[in-house]
């Protein structure tokens, strides 16, 4: 009986791992490869290492944990592409476009996201631990137990403290506080009565 349950087992486990090996549609891959685009493709749990995919149109792409660890990205189009638990460690998406892009449960560390757009991306559980920033654009992403660069985990945030960089943000901070004080300063002089002095 234990040896039926075993075999059983191991003909689940043999189809599950070639579900997940072909799960990527080799026509897709061999068109990415040919004409370096893939609107629309079947990607999902592809291995993309050895790829160029700079300049590429991704678009509305299945990406589902594919592996993109070190690609170049560099101004690729990834508007509306599922890219869910994908692995994209130390990529450059420098100035590409993921505008409304699922990134939930994605891995993006060390990643350099610099002038890239995320407009709209779900970001929930995303990792971006020690990715770089530079003008970076996040506005109405949805960040949800989101891992920040500094490691930080959020369950909410917005958008805006990912548009400067963190020495601009703390730059801003100290004017704000600078203007603050001068403002404080000035009322205190406006409050102050000044007695004219007498001759006598």
């Amino acid at each position: 009986m234990k040896l039926k349950i075993s075999a059983v087992l191991s003909i689940l486990c043999l189809f599950s791992f070639t579900d997940i090996a072909l799960a990527a549609n080799q026509q897709d891959l061999e068109r990415l490869k040919a004409s370096n685009t893939c609107p629309r493709c079947d990607l999902s749990g592809a291995d993309l290492t050895q790829f160029s995919l700079e300049r590429t149109n991704l678009r509305d792409a299945n990406l589902k944990g594919a592996n993109l660890s070190q690609v170049n990205l560099r101004n690729s189009d990834l508007t509306g592409a599922n890219l869910e638990g994908a692995i994209l460690d130390g990529a450059s998406l420098y100035q590409a476009s993921l505008t409304g892009t699922d990134l939930k449960s994605a891995s993006l560390q060390n990643t350099d996201l610099s002038f890239a757009g995320f407009i709209g991306s779900n970001l929930e559980a995303a990792n971006f631990s020690g990715a770089k920033l530079l003008l970076t654009n996040f506005r109405a992403a949805h960040f949800r137990l989101t891992t920040l660069p500094s490691g930080e985990v959020t369950s909410e945030k917005s958008y805006g403290w990912a548009l400067q960089q963190p020495d601009e943000i703390e730059e801003l901070e100290e004017d704000r506080k600078r203007k603050k004080k001068k403002r404080k300063k000035n009322k205190k002089k406006k409050n102050t009565i000044i007695f004219p002095q007498s001759n006598n």
